[in-house]
Parts: structure tokens; sequence; C-alpha cells
């Protein structure tokens, strides 16, 4: 199989691209040419009106100078000079302080910068931080499958073991019971519990019988179907010699002939019917005879069948398959007997077979029960594992959002901080001018009052129309500068636009070349791996004829196996069956000799008890009461005039047991009887009247606990539907591209259920939130309160420090549904953000005053102090 290279040509989008960034360029080049003109503009502007605000400036001064002259001479020369001291005093104080807040301006720009580039690098190492989160997503999910599988696998073997064990314990139980069942308890049980060697067993365990007739052929045999095979004559006389000599009670034997053979008569039967001489099998001599035993027998179906043979013809014997026999001479049947010995030895026979086959099903399930455990072990593993990588991937993309997010507060603040010193130099800076300009005043009036003499009225007008014309010619020129430096800002402000243009399309297209270029090198590594896999395939097909000829030796092996463990699975099923046979006859004589045990000691005390009796209620010596009271003492007759009668123990107690009867009828006497029922009678009505009213109460509650399960049901299914409905707006609007909703776990069972979220941020495939980043769990956890939160408002939220994980972009979103949830509750949060504390109405903080005692400081906020 060949593989295919695809070479990717430049789409026409990024053409676009570099066309649009060429455009834009080409315009950004145009407004830097109107910047400069513009520039050169502002530049003349502010020569000129620098020029003629210096000659205002002077007239100004002039003027001054004319005016301030007569009044410094008249306060002194003295004071004028401390005032320029001072000025030229606080001109030096302000700038050292130049110089301190310029060296913390460029440690804070510093650290700004240090944390802006620590920000980018952590930000490129997220990328490869979450290539492999889909890997482990994947391996995650196939874990999972794989440890679902062997779990569904190892309970349906466990349910395969429970009921092979179940079949087991059933048919061993009947094998028992039948086996007991089976168990003769006359001279045939004797001899065979005996051990005899004359004996050879029973001649139902001996035959079989096919064609479910067991019922037939022992109504055909009769007695005989419990008798006990031998193989001679000579046998069955020393059976019958060991029966006389135990005292072991009589049996019926069967003599086993080989030369039998049966006579059927010569005679066609119907369809259905068949001889009972071909359905018996067993072994040599012993179905021989009892083949000729049942010679001239026919099974047919029914009585209608077997009536038809006999009428048909009279020397054959009809037998049907329940066991109802019909001749010419003699007939035998009906309902009730108990079953046949050979249908208990067939149903004996079945049971145990079953019985086999359920213990083979059990081994055969517990072996394969542990291999399925080894699996689940291995899945587990396997999914710890997987797990295990996720969680610590999860990890790492949480310490990086928390990365970021202390970065970016870290490069926030210090640009703060040095916005905040900036404009802290420019004042000091105006201050300085400020002063600068007014030490330099007092220095010229200074120096006006020391050398030049108090001037004229004249001179003072003259001085003041030249500084009116001055200022009128300063003011037109700042006009001009004020105009020029405006279509300066205007052409500098298009050109920042152009130019953040321009460097967003060129690293659009920066990244598109880079996409690129790793789809090339996915499609090479793709090409590698398929010729990977190509030799793979290849060489998995030579070791093919190999594995087969392993797994054709690796069956003999295992067939042979089978075979040696079968035969020593029924030698061990013999000698357990040898060793129930004991055991129960064990227990059975154990059992009879406690018995006998018991009896006597029963009567024993039962002996003691009446000689107690009779001293105790007669008074008389039980030898004498015996004597003079015993059964060798005729009993005197109730009729009168009657004679005495020898006693006979069964009529004496006929006449104790009529006499008692007759005295139990009579009662006792109760005098209080019609009171004790008046107060039984009250009782029961009482009782009856208190089971109405519990019974009634019962069923009052009942229905609360209905009308409320049902109003809780309505309320839980209206709100969930309310906020299920809020979550996916919310969602979205959070996570652009993404998809969230609730999801019942049992939707059946609305007071029972809980509640599953699923949240798909954009580009991600994954539902669980264990799933997602530590900012992504945290904005989803945001989303689901504020769905609450609109779906059931409240008066009053208190968020403790939600968005502290939330980069500008995520933070500007939820700022947005927290300005609408301010309009119908109150908002209280505890935050670090800048941003989030721009929007609130009113600040409170906890500092510590130079006593070391901390204090609560609040700010309400108007908009134009937030503007500020």
């Amino acid at each position: 199989m060949l593989g295919t290279t695809v070479i990717h040509e430049t789409p026409a989008d990024l053409v676009d691209l570099d066309e649009q960034l060429a455009r834009a360029r080409a315009a950004q080049a145009e407004l830097d040419a109107e910047v400069a003109a513009a520039q050169a503009a502002l530049e003349v502007a502010e020569a000129s009106r620098a020029e003629r605000e210096q000659v205002a400036l002077a007239s100004e001064r002039h003027l001054a100078d004319l005016l301030r002259s007569v009044a410094d001479r008249r306060e002194g020369v003295a004071r004028l000079a401390g005032e320029v001291a001072a000025r030229r005093s606080r001109v030096e104080s302000t700038e050292a302080e130049i110089g301190r807040l310029r060296e913390s301006l460029a440690a804070a720009e510093k650290r700004a910068h240090e944390a802006s580039t620590e920000f980018q690098h952590v930000e490129t190492s997220v990328a490869d931080v979450e290539e492999g989160e889909e890997d482990l997503d994947e391996a995650y999910e196939s874990a999972s499958a794989g440890l679902e599988t062997t779990r569904t696998e190892l309970a349906a073997l466990r349910d395969t073991l429970n009921s092979a064990m179940r079949d087991r314990d059933s048919w061993a139980a009947r094998a028992e019971a039948l086996e007991l069942s089976l168990t003769r308890k006359d001279g045939a049980g004797a001899l065979l519990a005996s051990g005899s060697k004359a004996v050879r067993g029973t001649v139902a365990s001996l035959i079989e019988v096919s064609g479910d007739a067991e019922d037939a052929i022992a109504a055909a045999l009769g007695g005989l179907a419990d008798a006990l095979a031998v193989d001679s004559v000579e046998a069955a006389v020393d059976a019958i010699r060991w029966l006389r000599d135990e005292v072991a009670g009589r049996s019926r034997f069967l003599v086993a002939d080989a030369t039998a053979n049966p006579a059927n008569p010569k005679v066609t039967l119907p369809a259905g019917a068949q001889w009972a001489s071909d359905l018996i099998s067993g072994p040599a001599g012993i179905v021989d005879t009892v083949r000729a035993l049942v010679s001239g027998v026919a099974v047919v179906d029914d009585l209608a069948a077997a009536r038809a043979i006999v009428s048909a013809h009279p020397d054959v014997v009809a037998v049907t398959r329940r066991g109802d026999l019909l001749g010419t001479r003699n007939a035998s049947g009906g309902a009730g007997d108990a079953p046949s010995v050979l249908h208990m030895q067939a149903a004996f026979d079945d049971a145990r077979a079953k019985r086999d086959a359920a213990v083979a099903e059990l081994e055969k399930t517990q072996f394969a029960i542990r291999a399925a455990e080894d699996a689940e072990v291995s899945a587990r593993t396997r999914h710890d594992v997987a797990l295990e990588r996720l969680n610590e991937s999860d990890a790492r993309m949480a310490a990086v959002a928390e990365q970021l997010g202390q970065l970016g507060a870290q490069a926030r603040a210090a640009k703060a901080e040095a916005e905040r010193l900036s404009s802290q130099i420019e004042d000091a800076h105006a201050r300085m001018e400020t002063d600068q300009t007014e030490l330099t005043s007092l220095t010229e009036r200074l120096r006006a009052a020391q050398a030049q003499p108090e001037q004229t009225e004249a001179e003072t007008a003259a001085a003041q129309t030249q500084r009116d014309e001055d200022a009128a010619t300063a003011s037109a020129g700042r006009a001009h500068e004020t105009e020029a430096r405006l279509a300066l800002r205007t052409a500098e402000e298009r050109a920042r636009a152009l130019s953040a243009r321009a460097e967003s399309l060129e690293r659009a297209a920066v990244a598109e070349r880079d996409a690129r270029a790793r789809a090339e090198e996915a499609a090479a590594r793709r090409e590698r791996q398929a010729q990977a896999a190509r030799e793979v395939t290849d060489r998995a097909r030579e070791a093919l004829p190999l594995i087969d000829a392993a797994v054709q030796r690796a069956d003999d092996a295992r067939a042979e196996v089978e075979a040696a463990r079968s035969e020593r699975a029924g030698t061990l099923a013999d000698v357990r069956r040898l060793v129930d046979e004991y055991g129960a006859e064990h227990a059975r004589l154990a059992d009879d000799a406690h018995k006998d045990e018991v009896a006597r000691a029963e009567l024993r005390v039962r002996l003691e008890q009446l000689r107690q009796r009779a001293i105790d209620d007669l008074g008389t010596d039980p030898d004498e009461l015996v004597k003079e009271f015993g059964p060798h003492v005729p009993v005197p007759s109730l009729e009168e005039g009657g004679e005495t009668q020898p006693f006979v123990r069964e009529q004496q107690e006929k006449r104790l047991r009529t006499a008692e009867r007759a005295m139990s009828q009579l009662g006792r006497v109760n005098p209080l009887a019609l009171e004790e029922f008046a107060a039984l009678e009250e009782r029961h009505k009482f009782l009856t009247d208190q089971l109405s009213d519990i019974k009634k109460s019962r069923e009052d509650l009942l229905t609360i606990v209905k009308e409320i399960d049902e109003r809780v049901e309505q309320i839980f299914a209206e709100a969930f539907a309310d906020t299920s409905a809020q979550f996916e707006k919310i969602f979205p609007r959070l996570f652009p591209g993404g998809t969230g909703r609730l999801v019942l776990t049992d939707p059946s069972d609305m007071l029972m259920t809980g509640i599953e979220v699923e949240a798909s941020p954009a580009g991600k495939k994954v539902k669980r939130l264990s799933l997602l980043s530590g900012g992504e769990r945290s904005l989803t956890a945001v989303a689901m309160l504020v769905a609450i939160f609109k779906a059931r408002p409240s008066p009053f939220y208190v968020m403790d420090e939600v968005e502290a994980a939330l980069d500008d972009v995520n933070l500007g979103r939820l700022l947005e549904i927290f300005r609408e949830l301010r309009d119908d509750s109150q908002l209280i949060v505890i935050t670090h953000q800048k941003r989030t504390m721009e929007i609130a109405d009113a600040l409170y903080g906890v500092t510590m005053r130079g006593d070391g005692v901390t204090t609560v400081i609040s700010q309400r906020l108007t908009e134009e102090t937030a503007t500020a």
C-alpha cells in the first residue's frame, strides 16, 4: 500500500493577508509623511508662539518691574532677598524629588518589562502543555471503556458462576434425595450395605430403558424391578442363606442367564408400539434374563392402543408408558402410585449427570473468572495511570494559568506604578518650572529694586500699552500652535491605529505560515508512521503461519490435559460418592444409637416422674399402688350390677379420654364473667376508636406528604428549567463559540435526581469539568452561579475573588455580567483586580496605620471619580 504526499500551497486567505498588510504599510507611510509635515508645522508654530510669548513676557515683566519697583523700594530689599532664597531652596528640593522619582520610574518600568517577558514566555509554553491534553483524554477514555468492559464481563461471569453453583447444588440435592429414596431398607438394602460379592446390584441400576418407558418396564417386571441381580443360582443361595443367618429380612433375586432369549409372538405391532425387550439394554446375562421376562409385552402410548392390541392379539400383554398393564388374564393400573424404581433410577442417573455437568461448568467459569479478574486488574491499572497523568496535566495547566494570572497582575501593577510616577514627575517639572519662573522674577525684581530709581507715571503707561500689544500677539501665536498641535495629534492617532492594524495582520500572516508548516510536518510524520505500519503488517503476515502452528500445538496439548483432567475428575467423583455413602451410613447409625439413648433416658425420667407424682398426689408408695391398682387387678364396671373385667389398657385409655372430654365440656364456673365481658367490650370499643383515628391520621399525613412531594417536584422542575435556560445563555457569553448545559441524572425521579454540568469550550470536545483547565473550571463555576442568580434573583450576592484566575479578556466578559446583575441586586465582591474595582460604586479596604493598628477605609465612587 503506497503512501500519498500532499503539498500544501499558500491559500487564498494568506495572499489576502499579505495584500492587506502591503496596503496597510503603504497607508502608514503616507500617514507618517503627514505626521512629519504636521510635526514641522507644529515646530514652526511653537517657535513663533515661543518668540511672541517671550516678547509678551518681557513686556509683562518690564511692566511688573515698573509697577513693583516703587512697592519693592518701600518693602525693602531685605525681604525680597529672603523670598529669592526661599524660592531657590524650593527649586533645588524639587530637582532632588524629580531625581528620586526617575529612579523609581526606571525600576517600575524594569519590573513591568520583566513581568511582560515572563508572561509571554509562559503563554508560549501553554501550547506545549495543551498538545498532549487531547492524547491524555483519548487514553483516559480508552482506559475507562476497557475497565468498564472488563467489569461487565466479570459481572456476567460471576452471574454465570452463581447460576452454575445453584444448578450444582440443586442437582446435587436432587441426586442425594433420589439416592436416599433408592436406598433399600429391607433385606436387599442389608445385602447391598454388607458389600456382598454374590450380589451385583439392583436390576433397576443395572439396566437402561430407552423411549421414556421406565414405568412401562417396571410394570411389566412387577416385583422383579426391585430385585437384586446375581450371576448364578449358587450366588442366590448364598445371599438367601446370609439373610436368614443375619435375620436381615427377605429379598427377591434375578438370576443372570446368558442363554435366555426373548420369545415375542410373531405379530406385527401397530405404529407407536414397541416390544419391551427392544427397549432394554445393559450388561450381558442380566439384560438377557430381563428381556426373556418381558417377552410378549408390548409398550404402547395409552390404554386405547393397549386395548386394541390385546383384542387383536390375545397372547400379547400391553403396557402403557404410564405403567398401566392390560392382558387377557390380568390387568393393573390407575393413579396415585409412587414412581417406579426404574423411573427413580433414571431420574437419579440424569440428576447425577447434570450435577457433573454443572460442576464442569462451574470449574470452567472459575477459570474464566480468574482470567477476567487479572484483566480487570490490568485495566484498572491502566485506568489509574491514565487518570493520574490526566490529573497531573490538569494540575500543570492550573499552575500555568495561575502563574499567568500572577504575572499579568504584576505587569499591570508595575505599569500602573510607572504611570503614577510619570504623572508625579510631570507635576514636579511643572512645579519646578513655576518656581524657576518665580525665582527669575524675584531675582530681576531684586536687581531692579537695587539698581533702578523709581519710575515715572508716563513710563509706566507706555510700558502697560506695550504689554497689551505683546500679549495680544502671544495669544494669537498660542491659538495657531493649538491648531497645529490638534492636526498633529489627529495624524498621529490615525497612524497609530493603522500601525496596530498592520501589526495585527503581520501576526496573523506569521501564525498562518506557522500553522501551514506544522501541517506539513504532521503530514510527513503521518507518512513515516504509515510506512512503519506497512512494515509491521508485512512482518505480522510472515509470523502468522508460525503463530498458527504454535496455536495448533497448544490446542493439542490442551486436549491431552483436558482428557487427563476428565479422567481424574471421574475418579474423584467415584471416590467422593463412596465417601458420601459411607458418611451417610455412619450418620444414620449414629442417629439411631442417639435416638435409642434418648428414648431410654426419657423412659427413666418418665418413670421417676410417675413415682414422684404417686407419692405427691396420693401419698402412697408406688409399689403398693401397683400392687393394689396394677394391671393384674380386675377393673370394676361402671354399669349398675356390672361385674369386674380384666384390665385392658386400650379400653381404659378410651374411658379416660371420654371422661376428660365430658369434664372439659363442663368448663369452670366464673362468677365475674359478666363484669369481665363488659370491661373487655369497653376496651374493644376504645381500641377500635383509637385505630380508626390512627388510620385517618395516617391517610391525612400521606395526603400532606404527597402534596409536599408534588409541590417540591414542581418547584424543583421550574427552578431547574429556569437555571438550565440561563446557563445555556450565560455559558456562550463567557466561552464564545462553546456550549454548556445542565442534565438530570434521573429525570423520572425529581426528588432523588442529581445534576450534571456539561461544558465544552470552543475547540475542545471534552465535557467533563475535570478535563478543563483551572481558569475554565473557575469560569464554568461562575457561569453556573450566575445562571442561578438570574433564574432566582436575590437582594445580595457575596463573591470572594471569583475572577482571580481570569485573564483580561475573560475578566471583561465577566464584568459585563456583573453590570447586569447590579441592576437587580447588590453585589459585594472581594477582589484584587483593578478593572473590577473600577465598576464598583464604593470601595472598602483595610490598611495599617503608623502605630501598627489596622483601620478600615472607604471611598464612594461616582462616574467622575471612576473616570479620573
